[in-house]
C-alpha cells in the first residue's frame, strides 16, 4: 500500500495547479514526449539488443532465439515471450526477489502489444511443424526509473527485434541442425505503445516519475504501421469517460506516427 506524505499531497497540488494552466511540471506540453534517444547492439552476445532512454528512463533489451518446443496448441507457429525486470539501482523503491504485481504486468502489457500487432510473424519461425520451432525471448532490463516502464520497455524489445539477426536451423536425425548464415527476423509491421495518464480530469502522454505517482489512471493504447488499435491497458482506480478514451485514442494515433520514424531509423539500411 502506498502512503502519501505531506510532500507528496504538495507534489500533486502543484502538479495539478500547472495543469490548470494547460502547463506541467517538467515544462511539456499535455501530448508531448520526452526525448527518446535507440542504441542498438549494446549486448554483443545476444542475437539483438538495444538501449533506450526515455527522458530518465532507461531500459536495454536483449533478445535470445534459440529452438524449443512449440505450444500444443499452436504447433505450426513459433515462440515469442517477453519478461521484464528491474534493478534495484533503478529507483530507491525497487528490491531484490520475485517480480511483484506491477514488474509482472510490464512484461505483459509489453508482450501483448507486440504479439497482437503480429510484429513477428511466427508461422515463419517453424522448423518441424509440432516438433520444433524458433523461440524469440525479450527480457528487458531497466536500468533507471523516471516513470513510463511500458513505452521505454516496448521501444527497447521492438528496436532490439529490428535490429536481431536469427540463427537458421533445418530438422534432421537428432533435432534442429544450426546451418550456416544469419538473417533477420519476420517482421510485418512495427507496433507503438502510446502511454497517458489521467490526473483529474487532464489526460496527459508520457508520464514522468512524479506525474506516475499522482496519476488517478493511466491507459496503454498500442497502433501499428497501419494506425489500428490491436492492444490496450487500463490501470489505476480511476476511470475515462467515453470522451476521454477518444482522445486517448488520438493522442496514440498522432504520437505514435513521429515515435515510428525514430524506431524505424534503427533498421540497418
Amino acid at each position: 500500500m502506498t502512503v502519501f506524505t505531506t510532500m507528496d499531497e504538495l507534489k500533486r497540488n502543484r502538479i495539478m495547479d500547472l495543469l490548470q494552466e494547460g502547463k506541467r511540471i517538467d515544462g511539456r506540453a499535455l501530448d508531448e514526449y520526452r526525448s527518446i534517444t535507440i542504441d542498438t547492439g549494446v549486448v554483443p552476445k545476444a542475437n539483438g539488443s538495444a538501449r533506450v532512454r526515455l527522458g530518465d528512463s532507461e531500459v536495454i533489451c536483449g533478445i535470445k532465439i534459440q529452438p524449443d518446443r512449440p505450444f500444443s496448441d499452436v504447433g505450426e507457429k513459433g515462440i515469442f515471450i517477453c519478461t521484464a525486470e528491474l534493478l534495484p539501482l533503478s529507483h530507491p523503491t525497487v528490491e531484490t526477489g520475485p517480480p511483484n504485481e506491477s514488474v509482472i504486468e510490464l512484461a505483459r502489457v509489453v508482450d501483448r502489444g507486440i504479439r497482437e500487432s503480429h510484429m513477428i510473424d511466427l508461422t515463419q519461425l517453424v522448423i518441424k511443424k509440432d516438433e520444433s520451432v524458433v523461440g524469440v525471448f525479450a527480457d528487458n532490463v531497466v536500468l533507471d526509473y523516471d516513470g513510463n516502464l511500458f513505452d521505454a520497455c516496448s521501444y527497447a524489445a521492438t528496436s532490439a527485434i529490428l535490429t536481431a539477426q536469427m540463427p537458421r536451423w533445418e530438422y534432421g536425425d537428432n533435432g534442429p541442425e544450426l546451418q550456416e548464415g544469419l538473417e533477420p527476423l519476420p517482421t510485418t509491421t512495427l507496433p507503438v505503445s502510446v502511454t497517458m495518464a489521467k490526473i483529474g480530469s487532464h489526460i496527459i502522454a508520457d508520464p514522468n516519475s512524479d506525474e506516475w505517482d499522482c496519476m488517478d489512471a493511466r491507459i496503454t493504447i498500442t497502433t501499428n504501421s497501419e494506425g489500428n488499435i490491436c492492444a490496450l491497458q487500463k490501470g489505476g482506480k480511476g476511470g475515462f469517460t467515453v470522451d476521454e478514451l477518444a482522445t486517448c485514442g488520438e493522442i496514440a494515433i498522432n504520437s505514435s506516427n513521429k515515435i515510428r520514424d525514430i524506431l524505424q531509423a534503427v533498421v540497418p539500411k
